[in-house]
């Protein structure tokens, strides 16, 4: 080790607290990248797992192919796995009632297949023999129709068949119902005897309205009779995959090749999916974040380091050093510290988004809708990367103060002259600051003047620290708020939407564990010709903004017609304010109208409250049903106005300007629809509950799988753990980088202060009071926190005013600044500084004037 090298390492020693305030906030800049960095493999290391779990480990499919070209698929150098999978096709279920699930669906696998795919086996074993199957537990739940372990099914099995359609139906694809039964049919080809061995779970694939109940049996690659589907798990996955699959395809005349472009993506695999730029913009400006903060106290602390070094860099040029071993010196400060830093920074990154994870796994199944778990995932790659960025932060740190280093002249370093070269004009401060402050003030704010770097340094920090905190809280909060928008007159629990009009099953569901109200309707759009005097003033406007044309002088209204059970419109009726009783005649039926209507008008950028319709009880309007494919009107029947009232039924929303809401009894609902218009009837019953997750558990154990629950408290929930998901992530990487930046805040002005030592024993020396030192002191933290919120403010409230933008593209609410986070910034700037400049000043407060007369440097 050279000697310059050696002074080196004794001037680190001998500035022990900077040095390690210098090599903390180095730690802290390491941890933070390794952190993203890992965060990124580990949550595509999460969508790769979750994505088997759900659909299966496989990347590439060969559909329709034979035994010759199963085997040179199988011979293929790529090929790690060879899974056979078949849609066999459907058979009718027993019972002929007309339903929305009337078929067995018959899917086969090989026994590669069972494995690689997610099939959840609930009692006996999996198909080993072509005549076995496996049939799904959700058959017996839904139908009552058992499929005991060894019984045995003969059944025909054919493809579903559409009139018009080229194309065999899919299990995507819902059955399809007309007015008087399927419009689609079964052509059989094929019929088999299977023996049941094994129920399992309902698979992931088979969606709520898929037409058909999942059975599994066994292919035998050696006896195929059949064209079956090759899916293949590759040994290699790389860009070359897709151009190496078509190459095969092609020399065995292979027509369809297709990939699972889910998985795929989160290998970095496809070129049509931006899931990577995202990730890797977003962590991209993360990193910048981390890097802009780091380089700010890394460089302040060379840049000290050089200021406290000038004498003796001077003093080394005057006896021969090169200004290559100048800069070499500042370089070699650099690399030690970094070589102290570096490693430890990774571990601590890596420890920290270890007990990270070990926090937010605790509800992301919540937050994501995941089962899988975080795992902390280190590769090669994100520890190379984090010590790369490391390094070059480091590097660019310390390259101009080591330029700086290399230029300083010998005579110049050791008179000291080449840090403050200042004119009376530079320093020069407003008359009113001594009128107003005193001479104090005046001081202190000469003093910031006099040395802009450090207070430049500081002033940074500063502002980067409010930016940040301000934006990201801004940012949170206005998710919570959006959530609750989303919510909005959501006045039920859960929902259980039935099928086709038939409330049936619904009605049996009423008494389930947990329910504490409900409301059971039926619900459909009709439509009615309203005369000009029932105009609204802002349906006139838009009818004369549109130029609608008007046949007959009648607009027409689209109705949307609310049938509530008996009980549920005796407890409407009564939160209404009328008579149930007065509804009850079907041959002059009655109806409730929604007067008023509320909604968000998206184009005039405002919220919309009017009236619907100009009526009054007791007035009558006629309802027809519109084919719109035929155009045919159907007339109803003439309802009357029984009531005009604001409240909604539970679970409704009102319409927009040109629709009506109408409540009936659902015998009257019944008694008026035709039978094209009972078609389009859809059923629902609105739950409210004491426990939204135990009653929803004792739904499903009831409900049939064609029918759909939605959660809304379950909902609300998930998007509270996603706020809460986003925020540990958002406020730890703040309070990591306002670390950085408050170490920075405090290196710099305990530094500054420091080499002010001679300066404050003049000032002492010439009658300056402890009291009048002070003073200057509480002044000059006043002016960098006064400066720095002069410039974080309007910074920040122009970022909140971009992301209050951004958002209001979904949701629309009024721009209002966070005033609680403001004065928390406020408080806490003033706070940081104060104590950075009591902390310096408490180490200097003893030190004899004499001595610091004396004192030259530190």
């Amino acid at each position: 080790m050279n000697i310059v090298n050696k002074l080196t390492l004794r001037h680190l020693k001998k500035n022990k607290r900077r040095t390690l305030v210098t090599i903390i906030g180095v730690i802290i800049s390491v941890a933070m990248v390794m952190a993203v960095a890992t965060l990124g493999v580990s949550f595509l290391d999460l969508l790769k797992r979750q994505s088997i779990v759900d659909n299966g480990e496989w990347h590439v499919q060969y559909k329709n192919v034979t035994s010759d070209q199963i085997k040179a698929i199988g011979e293929d150098e790529n090929t790690k796995t060879l899974i056979l999978a078949s849609d066999v096709g459907y058979a009718k279920l027993d019972g002929d009632e007309v339903t929305d699930k009337p078929y067995l669906f018959f899917k086969g696998y090989n026994e590669e297949g069972l494995e690689q795919f997610p099939i959840e086996l609930s009692s006996g074993r999996l198909p080993e023999a072509t005549n076995e199957v496996v049939v799904s537990e959700h058959i017996a739940k839904d139908t009552g129709i058992h499929y005991e372990i060894g019984d045995e099914m003969t059944v025909e099995i054919g493809n579903r068949i559409m009139e018009g359609e080229p194309e065999p139906l899919l299990q995507n694809y819902s059955v399809q119902r007309g007015e008087e039964g399927y419009l689609e049919n079964l052509e059989i080809h094929t019929t088999a005897t299977y023996t049941v061995v094994g129920t399992i779970e309902r698979p992931s694939w088979e969606q709520p309205w898929a037409p058909g109940y999942t059975v599994i049996n066994y292919i035998d690659k050696e006896n195929l009779t059949a064209s079956v589907d090759a899916i293949v798990v590759v040994n290699k996955l790389n860009g070359s995959l897709f151009k190496q699959a078509q190459q095969l395809a092609e020399q065995n005349d292979i027509v369809g090749v297709g990939f699972n472009d889910e998985l795929l993506r989160y290998y970095g695999l496809t070129d049509n999916d931006n899931l990577h730029t995202t990730m890797y913009s977003l962590a991209g400006i993360i990193i910048a974040v981390i890097i802009i903060g780091s380089v700010s106290l890394i460089y302040n602390a060379f840049a000290i380091s050089v200021s406290e070094r000038a004498r003796h860099l001077g003093m080394l040029s005057s006896v021969g050093a090169t200004k290559k071993q100048k800069r070499n010196s500042v370089f070699f400060e650099g690399a030690v510290i970094g070589v102290i830093s570096i490693p430890i920074g990774v571990l601590a990154g890596l420890v920290g988004i270890a007990f990270t994870f070990m926090f937010i796994n605790t509800f992301i199944a919540d937050a994501l809708g995941a089962t899988e778990k975080l795992e902390v995932v280190v590769t090669p790659a994100s520890v190379l990367i984090a010590c790369l960025i490391s390094s070059a932060t480091i590097f660019v740190s310390t390259y101009m103060p080591a330029r700086k280093a290399s230029k300083v002249s010998a005579i110049d370093a050791i008179r000291q002259t080449q840090d403050i070269k200042l004119t009376g004009k530079a320093v020069k401060t407003s008359k009113l600051v001594r009128k107003i402050f005193g001479l104090e003030a005046e001081i202190g704010l000469k003093n910031v003047k006099r040395n802009k770097k450090r207070y430049y340094a500081t002033l940074f920090s500063l502002v980067i620290s409010i930016i940040l905190f301000l934006s990201v809280s801004f940012f949170t909060n206005n998710l919570s708020r959006s959530v609750e928008m989303s919510q909005a007159g959501t006045d039920f629990d859960i929902l259980v939407s039935g099928s086709n009009g038939d409330i049936s099953e619904l009605e049996s569901l009423v008494h389930t564990e947990g329910v504490t109200g409900y409301s059971l309707q039926k619900t459909v759009q009709l439509t009615s010709l309203m005369e000009k005097d029932k105009f609204t003033k802002e349906l006139i406007a838009v009818i004369e903004k549109e130029n609608i044309e008007l046949p007959d002088g009648k607009y027409p209204y689209y109705v949307n017609v609310y049938g509530l059970s008996e009980s549920s419109f005796q407890e409407y009726a009564a939160k209404v304010g009328t008579d149930p009783k007065t509804y009850q005649d079907l041959e002059e039926p009655k109806a409730i109208i929604i007067e008023k209507i509320s909604f968000q008008d998206y184009e005039a950028s405002k919220f919309v409250e009017t009236k619907s319709i100009n009526t009054k009880t007791g007035e009558g309007f006629e309802l027809q049903y519109t084919d719109y494919e035929t155009n045919e009107h159907t007339m109803l029947a003439e309802l009357e106005v029984g009531a005009l009232t604001d409240e909604l039924p539970m679970g409704t929303n009102t319409a927009r300007i040109g629709g009506l809401d109408i409540v009936v009894p659902l015998e009257t609902l019944d008694a008026i629809l035709h039978d094209k218009a009972r078609n389009e009837v859809q059923s629902y019953l609105y739950m409210n509950s004491s426990d939204p997750m135990k009653t929803q558990e004792a739904l499903e154990e009831v409900v049939p799988s064609s029918m759909y629950i939605y959660n809304v408290f379950q909902d609300r929930e998930r998007d509270q753990q996603m706020i809460m998901f986003l925020s540990v992530f958002t406020y730890g990487f703040i309070a990591l980088i306002s670390l950085i930046s408050i170490a920075n805040i405090f290196n710099t002005i305990s530094t500054s202060i420091s080499l002010r030592k001679r300066e404050f024993a003049m000032l002492k020396s010439v009658g300056m009071t402890p009291k009048g030192f002070n003073k200057m002191i509480n002044y000059e933290s006043i002016f960098y926190g006064v400066n720095a919120l002069l410039f974080g403010l309007p910074i920040s409230i122009v970022v909140m005013y971009l992301i209050h933008r951004s958002v209001n593209e979904t949701f629309q609410y009024g721009f209002t600044l966070p005033w609680l986070d403001i004065l928390f910034v406020v408080a806490a700037i003033f706070i940081i500084v104060s104590s950075a400049m009591l902390y310096s000043i408490s180490k200097i407060k003893k030190e004899n004037i004499i001595d610091g007369l004396k004192q030259e440097n530190i």
